[in-house]
């Protein structure tokens, strides 16, 4: 082998060991990267030693964020575990404060209001653990629309006196078609004990009453838990509220349009009987159980806003100050003052266009008369039974008058 071949063989082994050599020496270096020496710079240790850093607070905000159509009443919340909240802070989007009150102990917050319906909130909370390490959170929500969810209004009032006919009326400002889940959301309970059912009269009317009259003297809790229920498709309830009202003593009133007088009775005691004029042969007044649903001192009544028109089409009646009227139906039947008529029509003749009406002065000053008397001495839910009018039953939901349904088709209309 010449020299010149000679060199060329080692140069090649020369070069194809230095390639061997320069492999090693990379895989050596990796292997010297993840493992050689103490350790100290490695991955794990990294991660160990962020996570002895890190706070063992845990917050929790409900809604999730992002979350969509939340509960006014009970979806914010704030909690924490291993640690205490040390601030909360919520806002609408255009950075309005909502308040809010924090739990004794520190682990929980909550607004102190009810919230907006179709409102974005943010949320941002802050706590700290055992050792003083801070945590933080943050989220935003929406709340249910107008569009996607129900609310029920409601009659009687909080902390009203009543008599012993009223009814507990809900009208919902959206057609329900889930009537048994928003049912079971409301509860009517008396004092009295006496079992309370409810009727749907339709997809937006729901009353609830007992059997009999409510017992005089008895308290009345209604309680709307329809937060969240949903009504009908895509439509959720938001209320949540604890209604109560008493009911007063026991006042039905007997109107006779055949005699054409009124016996008040007060516990099935006839205390004041009062002349009448009923409706008319051609304009006759209802007949069945009527609650009083409104009072009004004076009030307007036009005949055309009820059917009754000239061929001019203005109304036959257009009296302005209508004395001491107390409304029987929705449709316009009321039991109210007349100053128009004469004296000598009350007790004798049947003239009205289907009111019943009592003897009273212009004015509805005048204590002294029947119409102020009895309007002084009625309360919201006391109960007028028209009799012999020759008229058909009043309508069970023409006003608040369901009492002229048995019990039987009353809880026929129960949804549950």
């Amino acid at each position: 082998m010449t020299d010149s071949k000679r060199r060329g063989r080692l140069a090649a082994a020369s070069a194809l060991l230095g390639g061997v050599l320069v492999l090693t020496a990379c895989s050596g270096g990796d292997a010297d990267a993840s493992g050689s020496g103490d350790g100290d710079t490695s991955q794990a240790k990294v991660d160990e030693a962020a996570a002895k850093k890190s706070s063992e607070a845990q917050i929790t905000i409900t809604p999730k964020d992002g979350s969509a159509n939340a509960s006014i009443n009970n979806s914010a919340a704030v909690t924490v575990s291993k640690g205490t909240l040390t601030g909360v802070t919520m806002t609408t989007q255009d950075g309005k404060p909502v308040a809010g009150q924090l739990s004794a102990d520190s682990k929980s917050w909550k607004p102190s209001t009810p919230l907006e319906r179709s409102t974005t909130y943010k949320l941002a909370a802050e706590a700290k653990d055992s050792e003083g390490r801070i945590a933080h959170e943050n989220a935003s929500f929406t709340t249910v629309s107008p569009a996607n969810s129900f609310i029920g209004t409601f009659t009687p009032d909080n902390g009203s006196t009543v008599g012993v006919g009223m009814p507990v009326s809900i009208n919902f400002d959206k057609a329900i078609s889930n009537k048994a889940a928003v049912q079971k959301g409301i509860t009517v309970s008396s004092s009295s004990g006496q079992e309370v059912a409810c009727h749907w009269f339709s997809a937006n009317r729901m009353d609830c009453r007992p059997q009999d009259y409510w017992k005089e003297g008895s308290t009345v809790t209604l309680k709307l838990a329809l937060d969240g229920v949903q009504g009908a498709s895509g439509v959720y309830g938001v209320q949540q509220k604890t209604v109560t009202f008493h009911i007063g003593r026991n006042q039905v009133s007997y109107v006779d349009a055949r005699t054409k007088q009124m016996k008040v009775t007060q516990d099935g005691k006839v205390v004041k009987t009062i002349p009448i004029s009923a409706g008319s042969p051609d304009n006759k007044t209802y007949e069945g159980r009527m609650v009083v649903s409104e009072k009004f001192k004076q009030t307007r009544m036009n005949g055309a806003t009820v059917g009754f028109t000239d061929d001019d089409g203005k109304g036959e009646y257009d009296i302005k100050d209508v004395p001491h009227a107390m409304r029987l139906t929705t449709s316009g039947t009321f039991i109210h003052g007349n100053y128009w008529g004469t004296p000598s029509v009350f007790g004798s003749a049947n003239t009205s266009h289907g009111c019943v009406g009592l003897r009273d002065a212009k004015g509805a000053n005048d204590p002294s008369t029947p119409a102020a008397w009895f309007y002084n001495n009625t309360l919201i839910g006391d109960v007028v039974v028209v009799q012999h009018t020759g008229d058909k039953t009043v309508s069970p939901d023409n006003g608040l008058n369901g009492w002229n349904m048995d019990w039987a088709q009353w809880k026929a209309g129960s949804a549950v």
